[in-house]
C-alpha cells in the first residue's frame, strides 16, 4: 500500500480548515452557514443530526456539489460557509479537502466530529420521517 487512510485524513487535517467545538456551535443556526452530515443514513437514525443540517452520504459528495453533474443538489450552491460533520471528524476531513479540490473556499469540518458535538452539549434531533 502506498499510502494508508491515517496518512490521508492526516494529509488533509493539514490542509483544512477544522472548527473547533465551540466555533462550531457559534456557527449554528446562522443564515450564512449550512451544516453537511457525511455520515451514513444507519448512523443518523440510530443517533440523529445536528438540527438543520442536511444529510450527503460521503460517496454522493463529489457528485452532489458538482453543478455540471445530474445529481447537483443545490444546497451546495447556495454560496453559504459549508461547515461538514461526520462520526469523529475523519470522514469530514477527506471531504472537506476534496471540496477544497474542487474549488470550494468556504468549507471547514468540525473537530471530533458528531460525537465531539454530542459530549459536548450540541443540539441533536431525530432523524425526519420518510416522506
Amino acid at each position: 500500500m502506498k499510502k494508508t487512510a491515517q496518512q490521508m485524513v492526516e494529509e488533509a487535517m493539514a490542509l483544512v480548515r477544522t472548527c473547533t467545538l465551540d466555533e462550531a456551535l457559534a456557527l449554528h443556526g446562522r443564515e450564512d452557514v449550512q451544516f453537511i452530515d457525511l455520515r451514513d443514513i444507519r448512523e443518523l437514525e440510530r443517533e440523529g443530526t445536528i438540527p438543520g443540517a442536511y444529510n450527503t452520504p460521503r460517496g454522493m459528495l463529489e457528485f452532489w456539489a458538482d453543478p455540471e453533474s445530474p445529481y447537483h443538489k443545490p444546497v451546495f450552491a447556495q454560496g453559504k460557509q459549508l461547515v461538514l460533520f461526520c462520526a469523529a471528524g475523519w470522514r469530514s476531513a477527506l471531504a472537506t479537502k476534496t471540496l477544497l479540490e474542487m474549488g470550494f473556499d468556504n468549507v471547514a469540518h468540525v473537530d471530533g466530529g458528531f460525537k465531539a458535538w454530542k459530549e459536548g452539549g450540541g443540539p441533536v434531533a431525530p432523524l425526519p420521517p420518510k416522506r
